[in-house]
């Protein structure tokens, strides 16, 4: 019954949850730390459809770098939000909130529990407090904003985006490029600091019961050693032809948002022989490791404003852990029940 719900089940769910509102799954955490695996395990117990929170797992052909799970996998328990665009598209927060509630209606319609497993904490932001009113993206603005990047250099443009949005800019890293280019594409356009645009977001309501989980490692360092080994495996499985294979089927530039994500951005840089394959090793660890980083900021800001059930990733029965937790939420227990008969 993983792929799909008889009607009798969903009549028997439906009924239990009309008065309330139907749950979903929140699954976070850093790069490394077992999501998918986890989710997949989930699936063996609840029945759940995964939605992938990830921002590069959006784009077809980009397996490797993105680590994305096998076709067995996404066969056997139906998974969304995977492989929707070409690389040479662009895909925003908005987006993904109106593409995943959507995709969560759906879910819940098939009786079916939505689980959201990723590690773009932006989108799983976009989902719980809704989105600020900002200005769409302006093309002609946006391509000035990366000509003057190019003359000046983007620390340059991080400096211009400090005395305009000095709030914003302290959020921002210096080699984060579309979130610079982002925010001085707002403050040209609507001439106010992004940061007063973002206090108030609309459409915060979510429809769902929800149920935030959060993986997150004991021990940094051995995190950091996960890191190590699995970007080593992705190379070792033909991340740099996987990039090659994409530059030659499509019109890459380097600046595109798929092109920007970890790994892949040092890879076109090898491929452009702007560095050497130890330093696309080197490169590509560190800049995982600070997107880990970065990732468990956001976590860490998530757990204080909600209530999060927090799982050490690093242990050795982590699954079962999880799967103990879920099976003593009353919430859960009406699909747990249809799904065994």
């Amino acid at each position: 019954m993983n792929d799909k719900t008889s009607d009798k089940t969903i009549n028997d769910v439906n009924g239990k949850v009309k008065n309330g509102l139907p749950p979903a799954l929140f699954l976070m955490g850093p790069t490394a730390s077992g999501k998918s695996h986890v989710a997949l395990e989930i699936a063996k117990q609840f029945p759940v459809e995964i939605v992938s929170v990830d921002s590069a797992q959006v784009y077809r052909f980009m397996n490797i770098g993105t680590a994305k799970p096998d076709q067995e996998s996404m066969d056997r328990i139906p998974h969304h939000l995977i492989n929707i665009l070409d690389p040479t598209e662009n895909y925003s927060a908005a987006q993904f909130r109106e593409d995943a509630l959507t995709t969560m209606h759906g879910i819940t319609q098939r009786g079916n529990i939505p689980l959201l497993a990723g590690g773009t904490m932006l989108y799983f932001q976009a989902l719980l407090e809704g989105l600020s009113d900002l200005p769409p993206a302006d093309s002609k603005l946006r391509q000035s904003i990366e000509n003057e990047a190019k003359a000046l250099g983007w620390p340059a443009m991080h400096a211009k985006l400090c005395k305009l949005d000095p709030k914003i800019a302290e959020r921002i890293q210096q080699n984060d490029i579309q979130r610079i280019q982002r925010a001085l594409e707002v403050c040209l356009i609507t001439d106010r600091p992004m940061s007063e645009m973002l206090i108030s977001p609309r459409n915060p309501c979510l429809p769902y019961h929800t149920i935030l989980l959060a993986l997150q490692p004991s021990d940094r360092s051995q995190l950091h050693q996960r890191i190590a080994s699995r970007f080593e495996n992705m190379l070792d499985q033909g991340l740099i032809e996987e990039v090659s294979s994409i530059h030659e089927r499509f019109a890459i530039r380097p600046e595109l948002p798929s092109m920007r994500c970890v790994g892949y951005r040092q890879a076109c840089l090898y491929l452009n022989q702007a560095i050497t394959l130890k330093e696309l090793h080197d490169m590509g660890i560190a800049a995982t490791r600070q997107l880990a980083k970065r990732q468990l900021t956001w976590l860490r800001s998530i757990i204080r404003k909600y209530d999060v059930i927090e799982f050490d990733c690093l242990a050795d029965d982590l699954v079962n852990q999880v799967c103990i937790r879920l099976y003593s939420l009353k919430t859960l227990k009406p699909y747990n029940e249809a799904y065994k008969m």
